[in-house]
């Protein structure tokens, strides 16, 4: 598959440009240090030798990642296997060089450092051969990690294009057949209509490519409440109660709010004959922000055998809902839901002042 110029290939190799990464590999080098030192054949340690050696260990595998940060992108252009025989060797060769150089002043100084009656070639490739473990075992562990990442990403990009799709095309017909009604008897709310439901699939076909905020979620729930309105009349009562001051600016994964709103239509006030109201609560409490949704509905055995789809398309709208929140935020964002006495309510909490860290 070709790439286009407005395209960037990422690399394959992982970053050890951020911090993280780096303490990963310092941390590594750290634990074979610590292992000689516990080992039982591992000769005299005293505080002086684990300093010493502890010291020369985090400087190899400091040079080690500079070398691998900046060659990243020239490495990554070559096969996988030729990069990283490349940068195993070259790891490799630093710490042959550093060992050696160590070598040498440790002997001209008399520190005695370096076990008597072990040569300078020893001590270097073995030096080497450890800083090859250090780092293969370093850069197979961020590669996993970072393919796990990409799925992760993947799929949930995917839920957010499922979860788009959803927008039914009976929801399309209904509001075109709707819209048609109007267009003679009050041309003002039919083009109001078309407006909304415009926003809607734009929203719907960038589900899964951007990220949203409070404000545009809400915004997004309010055009869909609005042509639901024009359909269920007087059945469908809506309240909001925005306890402000609110996050407006908080950015949140595109298209959260709205199929809650849709799933509290669909599986409950259009299946009650005399409707009932949708009650929206949007509260800051400290460093979250709290988002729930009540509405009436019939009981779940009556609900899962109406329509075709019934209760399967509500559940998963929330646990498409609930993965990309945990993707975005981590495990500080929570979704819980359930039905009881003739109401389900549906609650989310989102971290506050924090991004979709994973996009």
């Amino acid at each position: 598959m070709a790439v286009t110029s407005g395209e960037r290939e990422e690399p394959w190799l992982p970053d050890l440009c951020r911090l993280p990464r780096l303490a990963v590999m310092l941390g590594m080098a750290e634990l074979v240090v610590l292992i000689l030192a516990l080992s039982p054949d591992g000769g005299r340690w005293d505080l002086e030798r684990f300093i010493t050696a502890s010291g020369f260990a985090l400087w190899l595998a400091l040079t080690a990642s500079v070398l691998l940060c900046v060659s990243r992108r020239w490495l990554s252009k070559l096969p996988p296997s030729l990069g990283s025989s490349l940068a195993l060797l070259g790891g490799a060769l630093i710490a042959a060089l550093g060992a050696s150089m160590m070598y040498v002043i440790d002997t001209s100084l008399g520190y005695g450092l370096v076990p008597r009656g072990v040569s300078v070639w020893r001590f270097a490739w073995g030096a080497a051969a450890v800083t090859i473990l250090i780092v293969g075992v370093v850069l197979r562990y961020l590669y996993v990690n970072d393919g796990w990442k990409a799925q992760v990403r993947a799929s949930a990009r995917a839920e957010a294009d499922a979860l788009a799709a959803r927008i039914k095309p009976h929801f399309l017909f209904n509001s075109m057949n709707t819209i048609a009604g109007l267009v003679r008897s009050d041309p003002v709310v039919a083009e109001r209509a078309v407006l909304d439901l415009s926003d809607l699939f734009r929203a719907a076909l960038g589900a899964g490519d951007s990220d949203s905020s409070l404000a545009e979620e809400v915004e997004l729930a309010e055009q869909y409440l609005a042509i639901e309105q024009l359909r269920l009349g007087e059945r469908l009562q809506i309240a909001w109660r925005r306890a402000e001051p609110l996050p407006w600016t908080q950015p949140m994964p595109r298209l959260v709010l709205q199929p809650l709103v849709e799933n509290a239509v669909l599986h409950g006030i259009s299946r009650l004959p005399a409707g009932g109201m949708i009650e929206i609560d949007l509260v800051s409490d400290g460093d979250e922000l709290l988002l729930r949704l009540r509405n009436p509905a019939p009981p779940p055995r009556e609900r899962d055998s109406n329509g075709p789809e019934g209760h399967v398309g509500a559940r998963h709208a929330q646990r498409s809902i609930g993965q990309r929140l945990r993707y975005a935020y981590g495990p500080r964002a929570k979704m819980t839901a359930g039905w009881a006495q003739d109401y389900y309510l549906c609650e989310l909490r989102i971290p506050v002042g924090q991004g979709a860290l994973n996009r």
